[in-house]
């Protein structure tokens, strides 16, 4: 099946050129002068690829207004700028926002075929792998052979199948998304679309246009329910959706119909809703920040997963299939752990769950590379927090006493002395540390600036003013 291209250009005889040159290769292409057209054209169908023009006249959006709506909705879309009038700086700026790559007119055919065709294999290499990742981190936190594990499998089985709602409750780093995946899998929904969005990590008009889509100035934006239509949406972290948001998915849990913003035309879905959290709802419920209507209309199945730390049968076989994995990806040797050392893994808490489990097996085989005795791990080979072993310049009057802590106080202490050290190790960038510690950067920023934890504060402003300095750039281009 021939490949799908989206052409935007003002200039008709450009558009007829490139129309051309890439239907003679067996391409199939649509055209569009403006962003209205071109989102017009993005809605009515998802292309393959996207030759979009950085100069756009009588538009609304420029080229790259559009290329960041269009990248924001389709991550592995791959989009090659043109322009006749490119600069050095022009083009930094179109490749930072998610561009593919960057070409000048008047360009030579054979140039822009060959960039076509890597972009496009590119961007399913990209496919292939976001799949094999999403099947890989399934398969890890759903592996286990302990009684709970085995019990969880047991019932996802009879769950999926029905058309219930289901509301998902765990720790951080649990495998509650992994779980509501599996459950789409398993399901008679698993060809439709599986989405989820993060109810936490949003300003609350900004949720609200990725739940319903909108409609401003001619251009139709899908939300995340019309996207899932026939399929699964899991909203994560539910707990933290605003109010009057929750208002109104109560009201679509009961007629099945969507509005977009700016918008009264109903529009008709089918979608079932899974729902997570790491929070106390009955507690939310309590104290107002959480309707008890929309609880009991997405609690219907109430399914807990159990932390790691409760099911410690689990750790040896998790630490043998992310070694496994690790060893398959670097070509490094594996290790084994001693005797010592697997007990200590066993007898700890696990804070961070499967999760945490997965970044110190990597941190393991890291270190591992460097000692003489790199088949071996022993207790004092893991990490502080795990082998109590004081970390290396750290004086003993400093260390914490856990066991005179109450449970809430001692996590709390340990949350941030780890994520002191994480933070400390990355020098102070967010994103990085964000990345290890398997948060977003947002929530990440949220919890450090909770627990008074201090960063490398110039590290820190030169990552939030990245958006800003692209946005100064395209002005000046």
């Amino acid at each position: 099946m021939s490949s799908d291209i989206l052409v935007i250009d003002d200039e008709k005889d450009i558009r007829l050129l490139i129309k051309g040159i890439l239907e003679d290769e067996g391409y199939h292409v649509r055209e569009a002068s403006n962003s209205n057209e071109a989102h017009e054209q993005f809605v009515l169908k998802k292309p393959d690829l996207v030759i979009l023009d950085i100069w756009l006249q009588e538009s609304i959006q420029d080229g790259l207004e559009i290329l960041t709506d269009f990248k924001a909705q389709s991550q592995h879309l791959p989009v090659v700028m043109i322009s006749g009038h490119g600069t050095i700086e022009t083009a930094v700026t179109a490749i930072k926002q998610g561009a593919y790559d960057f070409i000048e007119k008047p360009f030579k055919s054979d140039r822009l075929l060959l960039m076509i065709s890597r972009a496009i294999e590119t961007a399913n290499l990209k496919k292939e792998n976001a799949a094999l990742k999403a099947r890989m981190d399934l398969s890890a936190d759903l592996i286990g052979t302990s009684p709970e594990m085995t019990a969880l499998k047991q019932l996802l089985t009879k769950i999926a199948p029905t058309k219930s709602r289901v509301m998902i409750k765990g720790e951080a780093g649990v495998g509650k998304e992994v779980v509501a995946r599996e459950i789409h899998r398993l399901s008679d929904r698993h060809n439709k679309p599986f989405m989820a969005l993060n109810c936490a990590v949003m300003h609350p008009e900004r949720l609200e246009e990725e739940l319903f889509g909108y409609e401003r100035d001619g251009v139709v934006c899908e939300g995340v329910l019309e996207k899932a239509n026939g399929g699964t949406l899991l909203l994560d972290e539910v707990a933290d959706m605003p109010l009057e948001t929750q208002g109104k998915i109560l009201r679509v849990l009961q007629d099945n119909q969507i509005h977009h913003l700016g918008s009264q035309e109903p529009i008709d879905i089918d979608v079932r809703i899974l729902a997570s959290t790491n929070r106390d709802l009955d507690a939310a419920i309590e104290k107002g920040d959480f309707r008890e209507d929309l609880f009991y209309r997405l609690n219907v199945v109430p399914l807990d997963i159990i932390p790691l730390r409760d099911r410690p049968k689990d750790i040896k076989v998790l630490m043998e299939y992310f070694i496994e994995e690790y060893v398959r990806q670097t070509g490094q040797a594996a290790f084994t752990l001693s005797k010592k050392a697997q007990t200590a893994l066993n007898q700890y808490q696990w804070p961070g769950n499967v999760r945490q489990l997965k970044n110190m097996v990597e941190w393991l085989m890291i270190m591992a590379s460097t000692k003489e005795d790199a088949g071996q791990i022993e207790e004092d080979d893991l990490p502080p927090e795990i082998s109590g072993k004081e970390a290396q310049g750290k004086s003993k009057n400093n260390a914490i006493d856990y066991s005179s802590l109450a449970l809430r106080e001692a996590r709390e202490a340990f949350e941030k002395s780890y994520l002191q050290n994480q933070v400390t190790r990355f020098k102070g960038n967010v994103s990085k540390t964000a990345e290890f510690v398997g948060m977003e950067r947002s929530a990440l920023h949220r919890k450090l600036k909770a627990l008074d934890i201090s960063l490398n504060a110039k590290q820190d402003s030169d990552e939030s003013n990245d958006s800003s300095d692209n946005s100064q750039k395209r002005k000046s281009a």
